[in-house]
């Protein structure tokens, strides 16, 4: 059997699976249905500073293909996270990663100080990219010097790996990489959620509370998949790819792009299994292709 497992800043993937921030809960959720320990991974939702009880609804509204969130990185803060979620799911048979976000330079590194204490918590998500939130998030993610400032600020605290997820909301998602590399970051995610809105023709109002929010599912793969190899071809630290991924194939596009692993998102709302479904699919083509290593796959895009 072909060889799924990937190497990403020293950590060993069972597989390249895993499953985006803010559309799996805690893991724990899902695992009524399935063994947690088959996924490569788990990005856990996010963990801010304080509370945040999230925005007003209506926060969710499906589109033609994918749907639109401004759910506000609702949390019960860092210290719930710690005393009593971590204690949950610190024995999942597979690689937890806390998606961490803030207002604030400050509120970053105080949540990845706390994070860094958990044994069993190999790494973090740095969210600087998300357009639900009023401060912080969308200017950090948008301007490569606030980038660079706040990835070395939480670097400087944060020992273990160090993820940054990046906003497809700017002018140049190249530039935005570098920005984060050069402040330490050990690898990288992208994309986050496209910016849209959606309007009610009937009532003539917005359909969500905040008027906009974050596009994500298959409507947005095209974007993803462009921003993903732009950036594989412009750092060098392990990318991990996410956009519209609702199956192996998708999967498989990614990784050819140049993603080490990717992240499966609004595909969880619809299938709680998808993400097994694109391990077994991802198993079956390199089967078929007489492929011996995932890894072989890996930026393996033929241009020209």
């Amino acid at each position: 059997m072909p060889d799924l497992s990937v190497n990403i800043c020293g950590l060993t993937f069972k597989n390249p699976v895993t499953t985006a921030s803010g559309t799996f809960g805690y893991g724990e959720e899902f695992g009524d249905f399935f063994d947690l320990g088959r996924l490569g991974g788990i990005f856990v939702k996010a963990v801010t500073g304080k509370n945040r009880e999230g925005n007003a609804y209506p926060r969710m509204a499906e589109t033609p293909a994918g749907m639109l969130n401004s759910v506000g990185l609702q949390n019960k803060g860092v210290d719930h996270f710690v005393k009593d979620i971590y204690p949950r799911i610190r024995n999942f048979n597979t690689h937890i990663f806390v998606n961490v976000s803030g207002s604030t330079i400050e509120e970053y590194v105080e949540v990845a100080e706390r994070i860094n204490e958990l044994e069993q918590i190999p790494g973090i998500e740095l969210n600087i990219s998300c357009p639900n939130v009023k401060y912080g998030g969308m200017a950090f993610g948008t301007v490569p010097a606030t980038a660079t400032e706040v990835t070395m600020a939480v670097r400087k605290v944060y020992k273990k790996v160090l993820m940054v997820k990046l906003s497809p909301n700017v002018t140049s998602i190249t530039e935005m990489a570098k920005a984060v590399v050069d402040g330490g970051a050990d690898a990288i995610t992208l994309i986050n959620t496209l910016l849209g809105m959606g309007i009610d023709a009937e009532k003539r109002t917005p359909i969500l509370s905040t008027i906009t929010g974050g596009l994500s599912g298959p409507a947005i793969k095209p974007v993803a998949l462009r921003m993903t190899w732009q950036v594989y071809k412009s750092v060098k630290v392990p990318v991990i790819g996410m956009g519209g991924i609702m199956n192996a194939t998708d999967a498989i596009e990614f990784i050819l792009a140049g993603a080490s692993a990717i992240q499966v998102g609004t595909a969880n709302f619809i299938d709680p299994f998808v993400s097994l479904k694109i391990v077994d699919g991802i198993e079956e083509y390199l089967v078929r292709h007489k492929i011996s290593s995932v890894q072989e796959l890996i930026g393996g895009l033929q241009t020209g």
